[in-house]
């Protein structure tokens, strides 16, 4: 299995980079994505490393990246993106991208602001236009009113709209525009501030307007407030400011507000057309930015990682070269050198890099080789933890048992066949499709492609063996089950058949279940009993699988009273209990004939027997006996079963405890934070010999009393994961059944009627069109899309 079988053999390796080199070098290791830096500058702030000015520039890129953007987004221009990757620019483009990303910023806050101010000198206008119209609408009104003696003239507005000629003080007027919102709340301040002392009208305006910064629509009113007075002037004017009214200059002849009205027009229709070459200007420029932001952001991001990296790293005493460490495969060795040579090449220096492997202690990162196919199942592995450095992967075994649970959960030939097509397709066309922008839910089904490819292809072969397409079965074979005595004497032409009683079964069916089920009365209760032991099989199967790996992980660290005292116990626990549980499920499956269930009390039930080998240890009673001395080989299994808890508990522990007491008894011990051991050299004399520090290259020395709780934490864990996950994985059975069920539901209530409807003439075959309809929706949204993602989550939980 090679690197596939565990993660990939790393080396800690010391890099001397030139220092013009060096921008180039971590880019070139960058692009071959083989290499993880370690931080030499722990205790170093990040706003005192030697690269920060960089790192602070590209965060200023960014920033403008992101205002462009956005600005982008608010025009709906749709961002060129054809799947170019570029590489990281030279640092002397550094300048150059900036002075770029400036001036596009500068130039877009310019046509911002420019439009910006347009806009609100379009809306004063429009506003001053309805606010003439409306006035001369109001004026007029009041003029006809007091010609015909209209009710206009309230007996409280009469005085203030009589001929200003009588008065001492003159009537005057204010006119604007406020919110539709507020209006209300205005009027009633208005009257109550002046004590009913003015007169208010106002009108809609019907011309939805716009905001001139953010463009929301806004509904505003037009009024107009009559007084008399400075004093009451200023009071309005006041009111008008705190509620955010804005007050125009009407003129208060007819010719005056005309002769305005028409100037006002002309304006608008002069600033319509510099606001559409101003649209159109900014446009043009945001167009020309989408093109290339793509890339662009990619170039800074790529500038930004080098920077950082090379924060990592140290300087020599000369200041002429940069050292960094740094974890690599050590197959990819030469490929590593051989991108140190392009980056030197790339920046002309004389200075080869050099790479110098060295030999560490320290505990090394986990790398596992994936490509596109295997990236999906080591990404479902990783999601519930990364195995520790060169342990077993479990991916490569996903790749087959995480579709095959799926399938067992969601087996139907026609719905595996449709989730198939639906992955072929993808896969197919994976290159066309890698570009479409689909979104986030389009993102995760491209992405598992692969997986989705496999659980349709399982999904298909788990429907043949449960004989299920669309809820129908297959008959290739021909039943295998045979009708005792004649067919004819049967009493009643109606009667249900029941298998058990009513046949015989001679030969097995070829391949999975036998297609007369469909149509026996006990279907659901040999389907139940079928599926459910099934799903203890596959459950008890992988348990033991994952235990069985652990060996090749205890043999590979060398770590071989881990397989006595761990391993081993486990094994044994899991098979004596759950195992022997699945053997007697392959035992009564071959051995219980039908004749044994037309004894009294039917076949002996496993979950019963199962119980009763610890609560009635040592006895079996007549209706659970399946064989000849079964009472006492379930003792033996008991036995040994509860004998591997203290096992797993104390031994390990025990071992390592002796292992310290005599590793200290011959001399080895701690002294001021470091290990020593005393020896005795040539002339007889004793000296102290320090081994290494343990904060160092090596992990501190754990506590007897943390290995004993932590011990006794995966002995408690194991013992209790091994009974409920069995039942855990009941799941499989239940979701089984749930989707044979709805799809048999499906069938009968929908596409089996419009079979049916046989007196409908000309018009059958539209309805059994528009019931087919109606029935693959419900397939495709509720079979597919529902019950495949109920099963796909529980196929995850069934991994973890």
């Amino acid at each position: 299995m090679g690197s596939l079988f565990r993660s990939e053999e790393m080396t800690l390796a010391q890099l001397y980079l030139q220092t013009d080199a060096a921008y180039h070098c971590v880019s070139e290791l960058g692009e071959l994505g083989l290499v993880q830096f370690r931080d030499l500058n722990p205790d170093v702030n990040a706003f005192q490393r030697k690269f920060v000015n960089e790192v602070r520039r590209c965060d200023e890129m960014e920033r403008r990246l992101r205002f462009l953007l956005k600005e982008i987004e608010k025009a709906t221009i749709t961002v060129v993106d054809n799947g170019d990757v570029p590489d990281a620019p030279p640092p002397q483009d550094l300048i150059e991208l900036e002075a770029q990303f400036e001036q596009l910023e500068t130039e877009t806050r310019e046509i911002n602001a420019n439009q910006e101010r347009l806009n609100r000198n379009f809306l004063e206008l429009t506003e001053l236009k309805h606010i003439l119209r409306q006035t001369a609408n109001f004026f007029d009104e009041a003029e006809m009113a007091r010609g015909h003696g209209s009710d206009f003239q309230t007996d409280d507005t009469a005085a203030l709209l009589e001929d200003r000629g009588h008065h001492s003080s003159p009537l005057s007027f204010v006119a604007g525009v406020i919110n539709r919102s507020r209006v209300p709340t205005f009027e009633r301040l208005l009257w109550r501030a002046c004590r009913g002392n003015v007169f208010l009208r106002y009108q809609e305006i019907d011309v939805e307007l716009s905001d001139p910064v953010s463009g929301d629509p806004m509904n505003k009113c037009v009024f107009m407030i009559f007084f008399q007075g400075d004093q009451l002037r200023s009071r309005v004017k006041k009111i008008c400011e705190g509620f955010r009214a804005t007050l125009y200059p009407c003129p208060e002849s007819a010719g005056e507000r005309r002769e305005m009205a028409m100037g006002v027009s002309t304006r608008i229709e002069d600033l319509s057309t510099v606001l559409s070459q101003t649209s159109d200007h900014r446009y043009r420029v945001l167009q020309a930015i989408a093109k290339n932001i793509h890339v662009w952001t990619i170039k800074v991001k790529k500038i930004k990682a080098i920077y950082h990296t090379l924060n990592l790293c140290n300087m020599d005493v000369t200041q002429k070269a940069l050292i960094a460490e740094c974890w690599c495969p050590v197959a990819d060795l030469e490929r590593i050198q051989v991108a140190l040579r392009r980056g030197q090449e790339h920046s002309g220096s004389a200075v080869p890099s050099i790479l110098n492997v060295m030999s560490s202690k320290r505990k090394p990162p986990t790398y596992n080789k994936v490509n596109k196919f295997t990236s999906g199942f080591q990404n479902i592995v990783d999601a519930f933890g990364v195995a520790s450095y060169r342990e077993v992967n479990p991916a490569p075994y996903t790749i087959i048992t995480f579709p095959f649970l799926f399938a067992v959960m969601f087996g139907d030939c026609g719905h595996g066949l449709l989730m198939f097509l639906f992955a072929l397709y993808m896969v197919l066309n994976e290159k066309k499709l890698a570009f479409l922008k689909g979104g986030e839910i389009f993102g995760t089904f491209y992405s598992g492609r692969y997986i989705i490819l496999l659980m349709g292809a399982f999904s298909m072969y788990t429907g043949l063996l449960y004989n299920d397409c669309f809820s129908k079965s297959f008959n290739i074979f021909g039943s295998s089950w045979h009708v005792n005595g004649d067919p004819n004497t049967w009493p009643e032409t109606g009667k249900a058949l029941d298998l058990d009683r009513d046949f015989d079964h001679h030969d097995p069916y070829p391949l999975g279940i036998d297609p007369i089920w469909q149509l026996a009365t006990n279907k659901l209760t040999f389907t139940n009993s079928f599926k459910m032991k099934l799903s203890v099989v596959l459950g008890v199967g992988q348990m033991m699988f994952g235990v069985v790996l652990g060996i090749f992980n205890y043999l590979y660290f060398k770590k071989k009273t881990d397989i006595f005292t761990v391993w081993l116990p486990q094994i044994l626990f899991l098979g004596c209990i759950f195992g022997y549980l699945v053997v007697m499920i392959f035992f009564k499956w071959s051995m219980v004939t039908s004749s044994f269930l037309h004894e009294e009390g039917g076949a002996p039930s496993l979950l019963i027997t199962l119980i009763n080998m610890f609560l009635s240890f040592g006895s079996v009673t007549k209706e659970n006996l399946f064989y000849d001395g079964q009472a006492g080989i379930q003792s033996v299994l008991v036995v040994v079963a509860v004998l591997c808890v203290p096992c797993m508990l104390l031994i390990k522990p025990i071992l390592i405890y002796r292992e310290r007491k005599r590793r200290s008894a011959s001399g080895y011990g701690e002294f001021g934070g470091e290990v020593v051991s005393a020896t005795v050299n040539d002339d007889g004399e004793q000296q102290v010999v320090s081994r290494s520090e343990p904060g160092e290259d090596e992990e501190e020395e754990t506590s007897m009393g943390d290995i004993f709780v932590l011990q006794a934490i995966h002995t408690i864990e194991f013992c209790l994961g091994c009974i409920s996950n069995t039942a855990s994985y009941l799941r499989l059975w239940a979701l089984s059944l749930a989707h044979a069920e709805l799809s048999e539901v499906l069938w009968n209530m929908m596409f089996q009627k419009g079979l049916k409807m046989n007196n409908l003439g000309a018009g059958q075959g539209f309805v059994i069109f528009a019931v087919f309809a109606v029935w693959a929706v419900l397939t495709i949204c509720i079979l597919l899309i529902m019950e495949g993602l109920s099963a796909f989550l529980h196929a995850l939980r069934l991994h973890w």
